[in-house]
């Protein structure tokens, strides 16, 4: 296990107040559910947590199957959960579903209620892969173990009824850093596995924990500054913001990101990854890759999981629409 250091930088420092720009619906939600910062001590505890399904699981005609899948150079088996429509016929069109959990928390089967209404709603297949957390492991360990399921999935394609055509990947939170890496790795390999990439409020950038010039109102609640620094120092095995951190540990650093396929991002204005997820979408357009950008005012972290508010209920509408675009746009590419 990296040493982990836990105090933030400079850039935790709030002084503006922002409760005039959080959603009424979200501010209420807020005020009865304190903000903690995660640290060692009570990480024990938001584990167990967020081990916990987000709402109960929607009643829909949907088969869900667990399988082990070898891990990578030896390391353990990796559990993925795999969400298929029943009565489905014929290749289907797949996601490749990365939970978040700032690579220290978090489960597949935690998104499970979220991955059942996709499979529903998309007629495609979902695949969960629960990835090895820090700091007991710790980058490069999280990706090869997504990256290893990845790789088994695209060859069990024929078994599972998946169009090896249609894969994409999408990630929420440390779940998009890890799907946006995961993009970066197959190009870089050459495999060329994903047709897409679609990052909800992805985590991609270190460098945030210690710049100065921090946005004024963005990272108050939910996932602050200290449980930032805390996540990147676990995964990375030292200080965030250190010098020669791979770009595929912290996407946001790689400074070529041609030839990666389409990206969604979305996230909230008050989102304390907001400068670096706009920063990763202006760049990745420049780079010529299609890119779409979803702008959420008065929203924080995590607020599209967050049942009966209307901002979040339009986030998931935007989701699912833009996932079914970019997988119909990869059956079509495959087709010419």
């Amino acid at each position: 296990m990296g040493s982990v250091d836990s105090s933030p930088e400079t850039a935790g420092t709030r002084s503006a107040d922002d409760a005039g720009l959080i959603d009424p619906e979200l501010r209420a939600f807020l005020e009865a559910q304190p903000t903690i910062d995660i640290t060692i001590t009570n990480l024990a505890l938001v584990r167990e947590a967020s081990m916990l399904p987000l709402a109960p699981p929607p009643a829909v005609p949907v088969a869900i199957s667990r399988r082990l899948v070898p891990g990578p150079g030896g390391a353990p088996d990796i559990p993925v959960l795999i969400y298929r429509p029943e009565g489905a016929g014929g290749a289907l069109g797949c996601i490749f579903h990365i939970h978040g959990g700032g690579y220290v928390a978090g489960t597949a089967a935690a998104m499970e209620p979220v991955n059942l209404s996709l499979a529903d709603a998309l007629g495609c297949a979902v695949v969960s892969v629960d990835y090895r957390l820090a700091p007991e492991t710790p980058f490069p360990g999280p990706l090869h173990d997504c990256h290893a399921a990845l790789r088994w999935l695209a060859a069990h394609v024929a078994d599972l009824g998946i169009d090896p055509a249609a894969i994409g990947v999408l990630g929420e939170s440390a779940g998009g850093g890890l799907a946006a890496a995961l993009a970066l790795l197959d190009r870089d390999c050459g495999e060329r596995l994903l047709a897409f990439q679609h990052l909800v409020y992805p985590m991609l950038d270190d460098r945030t924990c210690v710049r100065e010039s921090a946005h004024p109102f963005a990272g108050r609640h939910v996932w602050t500054a200290r449980s930032n620094h805390f996540g990147w120092a676990s995964y990375l095995g030292r200080k965030p913001g250190s010098a020669e951190i791979d770009y595929l540990a912290a996407p946001g650093r790689c400074e070529d990101l041609a030839g990666l396929p389409p990206a969604y991002i979305s996230t909230g204005a008050l989102d304390l990854f907001v400068d670096e997820d706009m920063d990763y979408a202006r760049r990745l357009s420049r780079a010529g890759v299609p890119v779409e950008l979803a702008l959420y005012p008065g929203a924080v972290h995590g607020f599209d999981l967050l049942p009966g508010t209307a901002i979040g209920e339009r986030a998931r509408r935007d989701r699912v629409a833009a996932l079914g675009r970019a997988l119909a746009s990869a059956r079509r590419g495959a087709a010419r």
